[in-house]
């Protein structure tokens, strides 16, 4: 760290690297004796170094448990990524989680490449509209990257959405701020979260990671004889994208698939994390389940939302459902996909 940016004394400062001690970690491993022995500097003058340290490292001031689960911390707003939409920003109380993975994982046509494009577009906004100022970093493992797509929800940020001004929205150049890396195997894959994401983190250059998909490097790479070593990389993985996130309070959000499965799993039961109606379970198993922090299901209906103003018809209705959050309630609601993005609506959820 920079010792002036420390508030003590300039001659405690000096003193300080004139002793060699370059890191509030060699201070902290040093007895009170010893650093005046070092920096022969006085018992107070110490304490007030200690003092000033310490101060340091709180840069996060303490929360009590009642203050997260009520959401009531004075800089909760920072707490969370907005998804861009203030009827999913209810469900998840604000967004998602800047500290560990976040799984969303569906069938395809769920919707589930939407919203991680949505969310390396809202990462950009201002902190005070739910953004982190900041861009993102879009690994895909498989499909070519829907830049047609995202071109188009970047022009409709030119246009008043939700609560977010024009204005504010013009002055970011959201194309400019999204990096796409392209892994095909688990060693790309390896070598992309351990070198380059680390080093744009470590530049501030993003601050959320999507993968899309993490069950694609385990699809091919492994037979059924294999599971120890399938657990082994899961968890290195897991381990690795979870240092990332604390080290930066980065969220990492990791698209997942579904595998099909037998018995009544699918049966109605909030806490399954079975999607509505179907007999499927996100991939990977158990040994990834432990790795997430928070669990979203999306699945399509075979219903559709009502038509639009000009009388188009309307957009098939998806649902999104939390199945594990520590801070979430079991719930959920619905959304559509359309040109301007992902849309939650407040409505009842469909049962069929």
């Amino acid at each position: 760290m920079d010792w002036d940016q420390l508030d003590v004394n300039p001659r405690v400062i000096a003193a300080v690297k004139k002793a060699n001690l370059r890191s509030i970690k060699d201070v902290l491993n040093l007895s009170g004796a010893d650093l005046q022995r070092l920096t022969k500097l006085s018992c107070i003058d110490v304490q007030y170094l200690l003092r000033a340290v310490s101060g340091a490292l709180r840069k996060y001031s303490g929360l009590t448990a009642l203050q997260l689960f009520q959401d009531e911390s004075p800089t909760s707003q920072r707490q969370k990524l907005s998804l861009g939409c203030r009827v999913l920003d209810g469900l998840l109380r604000g967004g998602i989680p800047l500290t560990g993975i976040t799984e969303i994982a569906g069938e395809s046509s769920a919707g589930k490449t939407q919203i991680g494009l949505q969310l390396c577009l809202s990462v950009q906004y201002p902190y005070e509209y739910g953004g982190l100022e900041c861009g993102a970093v879009y690994i895909c493992t498989e499909d070519a990257f829907p830049h047609r797509r995202l071109q188009q929800l970047i022009e409709h940020q030119s246009q008043l959405r939700g609560d977010v001004p024009h204005p504010v929205i013009q002055k970011i150049k959201f194309g400019n701020c999204i990096f796409v890396e392209h892994v095909a195997d688990i060693e790309t894959f390896h070598e992309c979260i351990a070198k380059k994401i680390n080093a744009l983190l470590a530049r501030g250059m993003v601050r959320l990671i999507v993968v899309d998909s993490i069950a694609a490097l385990f699809r091919c790479e492994f037979a059924a004889k294999d599971s120890v070593l399938k657990a082994k990389y899961l968890q290195t993985f897991g381990a690795k994208l979870l240092r990332l996130s604390s080290a930066f309070r980065t969220p990492v959000v990791c698209i997942n698939q579904v595998t099909d499965t037998m018995g009544e799993g699918a049966s109605g039961d909030p806490s399954s994390p079975c999607s509505a109606g179907k007999n499927v379970v996100p991939a990977l198993g158990i040994t990834w389940s432990n790795q997430l922090l928070m669990r979203l299901m999306v699945s399509r209906t075979n219903r559709l939302a009502q038509p639009a103003e000009d009388g188009s018809p309307g957009s098939p209705l998806r649902t999104m459902r939390v199945i594990f959050a520590p801070h979430l309630p079991q719930s959920a609601c619905c959304y559509t996909v359309n040109p301007e993005g992902v849309k939650g609506i407040q409505m009842e959820i469909p049962t069929g």
